[in-house]
């Protein structure tokens, strides 16, 4: 299947509402001010309640002497405690876009991987299994759907490889993991920073307040093949002088190079096909999504984003979850809270992600659940890629 249909549709945008930008995220995670009363040190992190067979001190460098901090009842991690972290073996999460009719059959003969439909089934409140590999097309398509079926058959794929010979040493060598934009959860979960039920949560209600975000607008989003993303933006900055403020478009996916998409106004999406071949683009592809997501159109979906994660109890991972957000790790679950509250409207920086881990190293990679889409993405970036499927 050509790469160009494989584009994720939780895609980037290249710039980012003045008030989401890296500078006001920066001021608004500061720590609160604390007295010297109430504050509490200690010379080792604490990973309480996770399964650390898969956890290397030298993953957080090895100088690093990690620091907590009291306040009151809470505790605040350092969020810079996996900054200089060191990939050698990854495990990478799919995001919407690669679910397709059949997944999590494979699944049903590992009873680990069969029990994550079950619990599926008490909190969605439907069987999701049936849809996952029955269908319909159509139903499984939706923003609504997809995104618990991707997070829950990517989870399964996990307790598929465990249960292979040398599986679970394969997941204990794992010191770094990531998704595509959808994927962060499914990331985060595998990293301990939740349960597999509160993720689902999670991802339930991130699906709602996505399709209701772009049912109240009109909006799109296309691929543009075959331009850098200088010439892309290029490409929108024309678009632009020809449409109203509602329907403007920006780079809303770093993919890969040469594959780029574009999302906005449904009038500008079309002006930018329009436009495409006077700048020497290969193609365009008008992408099957809801609206367009990873850009301001998702804004209504935040304030109920926030709500649920500040109800959530999330915990700094045990590994690096390498965020979309900036393409770092973070530790600070705060952090973590407020990254993914912004992360339906801001850039899912997954080039800048891939590049990075093979820069650092990275030697060994698995991809866990459906389809094979970023696979293609590291063949794009790097032939000699290491790379592994492992299906559900």
């Amino acid at each position: 299947m050509p790469l160009h249909l494989l584009a994720h549709p939780h895609l980037l945008i290249l710039r980012r509402p003045r008030s989401h930008s890296v500078s006001a995220m920066a001021s608004s995670l500061l720590l609160p001010s604390v007295s010297p009363r109430n504050l509490s040190f200690s010379a080792s992190h604490s990973f309480r309640g996770f399964n650390l067979s898969g956890f290397s001190p030298r993953n957080v460098g090895r100088s690093r002497v990690s620091m907590s901090v009291s306040v009151g009842s809470r505790t605040c991690v350092d969020d810079a405690l996996f900054a200089d972290y060191k990939p050698t073996c990854a495990f990478l999460f799919p995001g919407q876009g690669a679910q397709a009719v059949g997944m999590g059959s494979e699944a049903q003969s590992v009873p680990a991987a069969a029990d994550l439909y079950k619990k599926a089934n008490d909190i969605l409140g439907f069987d999701l299994l049936d849809v996952c590999i029955n269908g319909p097309k159509e139903k499984l398509d939706s923003t609504v759907l997809s995104q618990p079926a991707i997070y829950v058959t990517s989870l399964a794929a996990v307790e598929v490889l465990r249960a292979r010979d040398g599986g679970q040493q394969i997941i204990d060598s794992v010191d770094v993991t990531c998704g595509l934009s959808l994927g962060e959860y499914t990331a985060l979960a595998f990293a301990g920073a939740f349960s597999f039920e509160d993720g689902l949560k999670l991802v339930k209600l991130r699906g709602e307040a996505m399709q209701d975000a772009a049912d109240a607008a009109k909006s799109a989003m296309v691929s543009v093949i075959g331009l850098d993303s200088e010439k892309v933006q290029l490409l929108c900055d024309a678009a632009n002088e020809e449409v109203d403020e509602d329907n403007k478009v920006q780079i809303a996916n770093f993919l890969c190079p040469g594959n780029y998409a574009v999302s906005g106004g449904v009038k500008g999406v079309e002006a930018v096909e329009a436009k495409a071949k006077s700048f020497k683009a290969r193609m365009t592809v008008r992408l099957a999504v809801a609206g367009a997501f990873h850009t301001h159109f998702m804004e209504p979906a935040v304030s109920r984003l926030e709500a649920t994660l500040a109800a959530t109890e999330i915990r700094t991972p045990r590994i690096p979850v390498i965020s979309n957000v900036d393409a770092q790790p973070h530790a600070d679950p705060d952090t973590i809270k407020k990254i993914l509250a912004r992360q339906v409207t801001s850039p899912v920086l997954w080039e800048t992600t891939v590049k990075t881990l093979l820069t650092k190293g990275l030697k060994k990679s698995y991809e866990l659940g459906p389809g094979k889409v970023i696979a293609g993405i590291f063949k794009r970036m790097d032939k000699t890629a290491d790379l592994e499927n492992v299906s559900a």
